[in-house]
Formats: C-alpha cells, structure tokens, sequence
C-alpha cells in the first residue's frame, strides 16, 4: 500500500510537470501562428491510451510514462520526421520563424518550470510557513551514522557549523553537505565548542558511503526520548498496559534513553513475548499535554512485559521533538508578497545547490548515484502528505528545468544552443548536423537513463531500495 501511495504522488507530479512544461512550449508557438501537431502527456509510440483531434493539434495520453511532447511543425526533434522537413517551408512552420521566436519557443518550457517552482514554494510558505529546528539548541543533541563517526562525530555533539558556515537550521545541513568543500565542523561536545578535522571532504565521503547511509536522509538523528503519544488497540503496547505519556526507558534491562535506541533495541526481540519494557510513569493528576524535558526516572518508574511483532515494534505513535519541551524551531508566517520572494529565494538556492552537487558525478563513484524512476518514486511520502508533494514537486520542477537546459541536442537546451549560434553566425546549421545532433543527444539521453534506472534495479534487487 505505501508503494502504491508512493507510485500515484510520483505519476500525478510527473504529469502535472509535464503538462505545464509542454504548455511552455505550446503556448509562444501558438502565439507566433506556429502550427501544433500533437501534444501528449506521455509517449505515445505504437499507440496511445487516448487522443483526440481538436483544430489542427491531436491531444493525447500515451501508454509510456517517461516524459511527454508536442510536436511542432517544420521541427527537427525526437519525432525525426525528415519526410516533412524535405518538403518547402511553409509560413505556420518552425523553421519558417524568426530565430528570436523560436529561441522564445524553445525557451518556454525552462521558463514555466522556474516560475512554477518559485509558485509552488511561495505557495507552501503561505499556506504553512516555514518551521525549522534550531541546530544550536537540541538539548540531547544528536546520534549519528556509523560513516559520520568514522569522521570524528560522535553521538551527543550538535552541528554549530560546517567549513565555517552557520548551521543555524536542519536545513542547512543538506544545503552545505553537497554545495560546498567541507573539510571540518565545529560541534558543541559536552558544553564546549570544539573543532571537528575530516580527513576527507564530506560531499565526497557520504557519496563514497551512500550505501552505508539511509538513502534520501540525513546521515544523523535528532535525539529526543520515547514518549508514547498513541497506543494501537489489539497490539503488544496496549495488551501491556502501556499509556500515552509513559516514557520508555529500558528493554530487558539495557538503557533506551532515545526513541532511535528504542527502535533499535526492540528490534532484537522480533516476534517474542514478555519482553520487560521499562518506562517511567508521570502521575495522571500531573500529566499535561506537553512532556518536559529533561524526564529523570524516579518514584514512577515499573516494568511491564510486553509483546514485540514480528516488525520489532510495540505498537504505539511516539511524541515526535516538535511535541517535546526543550526543542526550538525558527517559525515565520507569510504574506502573498512575501511569500513570493521567499519562493523565489527557495528556489535559487534549490537551483544553485543542485547546480554545485552536480561535480560530484564526475567524481569516483558519482554515476551510482544516478536514480531513475524508483528512486524519484521513492522520495515521496508513504502516506499522502500535501506539503510534502508540493515541497518534491517544486524540487522536481526545477530539477527538471535545469537539465533541459543541459547544451545537449534532442533536450531544449541542444535547441537554444543552435540557435544561438544561428543567431550570433547570421546562418543556420546545416540540417544534416541537426539531425545527427538530434540522434546523438537521443543516445545520451538513453543511455544516462539506462544507468539511472540499472542502478535503481541493482539497488531494488540487493534491497537498498
């Protein structure tokens, strides 16, 4: 089930993408009296799901969910139709245009991804704000990956700051992570701020240790203790007498003071019963919607036995930090035009730090990470979270209009390019070199897609996906 929520976030955000980024294109060609064949979500190549004429263009859907298209007349594209281009130009054709309106035509599609992913963002920053955890003020600090440790982080230290930039917010450790040369961090380690050496640069580690690393994740955990918010009916927690607000302490006796020793701890006693869970209990008369932190174990502590699933887990919804005193956020609320320009700043920096992480693929290593379909399917949420879909499709969009704006032919960005050179030559290519460009780019768009979606076969056989 939480595929299939995965699979429909992934197929409704691919086709919305799609659809207004073909517009880009059909919109300013339609504008310049240019004609219009087809245009289709999806390929359609043997046939199509749906289509219908309406005036001069044929609107469809194809069977093949890897990208959509619309076909203009008079056009060298992936279509490859040379039986129209050996016939003379007419008017309503492509080639026929000024080289300004086609660069305009050509361009469209880029252009409504960047202005829809700066919508998109200020959208979520007007419905929802912006909220943050504070990095400099986590009072059980964090538990980090054992790669990170091999750095020289340990559990407990908090992140201050990395290559001498602020991590003021969780946020900025992904932005810095992959944007910058990281060769040092300084963390706060039991109440002192103290300088963090890595022998190598971080970008370059955790893509050399991906495979150690939660994919999509950042390579550490907040710690915050194991409150029970929820207990489930008919589970092993509920059986056990276990109660909303009781705080976990102990499984058989070995320390769980954080929800991720918990989880780990639990997860060595799958499928077993009696299972001594010790928690500590805060009287009902003192009990209030908020947990305070620090909770010592005292007067109210027992231990009850309980049932483990063959999952690992007890069978109740933990607090998460945001619900735990002692926990700080950074919180800001939006106007429209507020909420505009900060869109507009999500999205450059999104652009921007896309744009640097891109070096690494031509690092050792780099072209593993490449990810088709499962891994963009994989990023959404399980469950149907809206901010979150929006949050990966803005990320999507803007993914998407970068890298039609690679100079490579058979993508806009191939078009541009010989545009441009018409442009600044005052003579258009040969339309032989088109061709071959447009078959050249055809097999380096195939062939990067072979090894996205291999690795996303290799990673889904050896259960890394």
């Amino acid at each position: 089930m939480e595929a299939l929520i995965q699979a429909s976030q992934f197929l409704l955000s691919l086709s919305f993408l799609i659809v207004l980024h073909e517009l880009g294109h059909f919109i300013p060609a339609r504008l310049f009296n240019t004609r219009v064949e087809k245009f289709f979500l999806f390929f359609d190549i043997r046939g199509a799901l749906f289509q219908k004429k309406i005036g001069e263009t044929v609107y469809g859907i194809g069977w093949l969910p890897l990208g959509g298209y619309v076909k203009i007349a008079g056009m060298i594209d992936e279509s490859m139709d040379k039986e129209q281009m050996a016939k003379p130009a007419q008017p309503w054709e492509f080639r026929s245009k000024p080289a300004w309106q086609r660069l305009i035509i050509m361009l469209g599609g880029v252009t409504v991804n960047l202005i829809l992913g700066v919508l998109i963002y200020g959208m979520i920053l007007f419905v929802w704000g912006d909220r943050d955890l504070k990095m400099d003020s986590l009072p059980f600090g964090l538990t980090f990956e054992e790669p990170m440790q091999r750095l020289g982080l340990q559990d407990g230290d908090v992140i201050l700051s990395l290559g001498g930039e602020s991590v003021a917010q969780l946020d900025d450790f992904r932005r810095l992570a992959f944007g910058k040369d990281i060769n040092e961090a300084e963390v706060l380690r039991g109440g002192m701020r103290q300088t963090v050496a890595f022998p190598t640069e971080l970008g370059q580690f955790l893509l050399d240790e991906a495979d150690n690393l939660p994919r999509g994740e950042a390579p550490f955990k907040v710690n915050f203790p194991a409150v029970i918010d929820k207990v489930t009916p008919g589970t092993g927690a509920a059986e056990a007498g276990l109660q909303p607000g009781d705080r976990i302490l102990s499984v058989q006796g070995v320390a769980t003071p954080y929800f991720f020793d918990l989880v780990e701890e639990l997860g060595r006693y799958k499928g077993q019963d009696n299972v001594a869970i010790g928690i500590e209990r805060t009287p009902t008369e003192a009990r209030v919607d908020r947990i305070a932190v620090p909770l010592p174990a005292g007067n109210n502590s027992l231990t009850l036995n309980a049932r483990v699933d063959e999952n690992g887990k007890l069978g109740f919804l933990p607090k998460t930090y945001g619900e735990i005193d002692g926990f700080e956020f950074v919180e800001q609320h939006y106007g429209v035009g507020s909420a505009l320009q900060g869109g507009a700043d999500k999205a450059w920096s999104t652009l921007t730090g896309y744009v640097s992480s891109m070096r690494y693929l031509f690092r050792p290593g780099g072209s593993k990470q490449l990810g088709g379909f499962i891994t963009l399917g994989s990023i959404f949420d399980t469950t149907w979270n809206w901010r979150s879909f929006w949050n990966i499709t803005a990320l999507l969009s803007i993914i998407l209009a970068f890298m039609n704006l690679l100079p490579i032919p058979a993508l806009d960005g191939g078009h541009v390019m010989f545009l441009l050179y018409e442009m600044i030559s005052g003579r258009k290519p040969a339309e032989k070199v088109m061709e071959y460009g447009q078959l050249i780019g055809l097999l380096i768009i195939g062939a990067l897609m072979l090894i996205a979606n291999g690795n996303d076969l290799w990673k889904w056989f050896s259960g890394q996906l």
